[in-house]
């Protein structure tokens, strides 16, 4: 009877230790893996600094309305890195930190294993030493009473570490369940607050850099390329490239040359030939 109470315990034992090892195993795997996420994430932040930084640059170089568009966006970004801190920051309180805390709990919870294993030992022990007494000295009332309280004290202590054991993993059980929720609701709980943010930030980002007007920044990109009075000199290279005869007509032709009468005169000349021309047409019509 005892032999089966004992192999019952046994197994109950070993189903503890599976329970502990298991909470040790993902757990561990848990937390490095969210503190692997973290620190991506704090790396996404450190490049997207470095990212604001060039667009700041850059933004100096440019036209007006593509220069505000792009400070705008640097601004933008840069307050999302801000958000992002303060991810990477609730992230390590919240996730990663409470399941870090599981490897001092499970070395904990390993050590009450321990002591009942060494009860559960003893028992089984001073079991087999009253087997062998009975055995050996059936007759010696004496040494089989005192191998009987020897087992009966172990065995009251490793029941007495039984019950505390059980009681022990049934909290740990119960804390771990809900250590697990609050874990991974604050998980989502940062990550939706933080998404969240980004979308409004990206969504103003986005509208300013439609904001950008293409044609007023080509106009003035234009403008810059030639310097203010490029257009009375491009008129003194127009003037200067026509024919020497254009140039004495538009000369002598010009107002306040003192010439205006006799360029009359020539269009004048030009208007009776014209008419000649014209009347000798007629005649030659009718004589046909």
């Amino acid at each position: 009877m005892l032999r089966r109470s004992l192999e019952h315990r046994d197994a109950q034992t070993r189903q503890l230790q599976s329970a502990v090892s298991n909470v040790e195993k993902h757990f561990g795997e848990l937390c490095q893996i969210f503190a692997a996420y973290v620190r991506k994430t704090a790396r996404l932040r450190d490049k997207a600094d470095q990212l604001v930084s060039e667009v700041t640059v850059y933004a100096a170089t440019e036209t007006p309305n593509l220069k505000q568009g792009l400070k705008t966006f640097a601004d933008e970004f840069a307050k999302l890195q801000d958000y992002r801190q303060a991810e990477v920051e609730r992230l390590e309180a919240k996730v990663v930190e409470p399941l870090k805390a599981y490897g001092t709990i499970v070395k904990l919870k390993r050590d009450d294993l321990k002591a009942t294993l060494t009860a559960r030992n003893r028992e089984a022990k001073q079991l087999t030493q009253l087997e062998r007494t009975r055995q050996r000295n059936p007759s010696d009332r004496h040494v089989i009473s005192q191998a009987e309280t020897e087992l009966q004290r172990a065995t009251m202590d490793a029941t007495r570490t039984t019950r505390q054991l059980e009681e022990t993993i049934d909290n740990f059980e119960k804390q771990k369940i809900k250590d697990i929720k609050t874990i991974f609701s604050e998980f989502i709980t940062i990550e939706m607050l933080f998404h969240g943010k980004a979308l409004e930030v990206y969504t103003a980002a986005y509208q300013n850099i439609q904001k950008i007007d293409e044609e007023e920044d080509l106009e003035v990109f234009r403008n810059s390329l030639y310097p203010p009075d490029y257009s009375s000199r491009l008129d003194i290279v127009r003037a200067n490239s026509k024919s020497p005869l254009q140039r004495s007509l538009s000369t002598k032709c010009a107002p306040g040359t003192g010439q205006v009468p006799n360029c009359r005169l020539r269009k004048d000349q030009q208007a009776d030939n014209d008419e000649e021309e014209d009347e000798d047409l007629d005649v030659t019509e009718e004589e046909n």
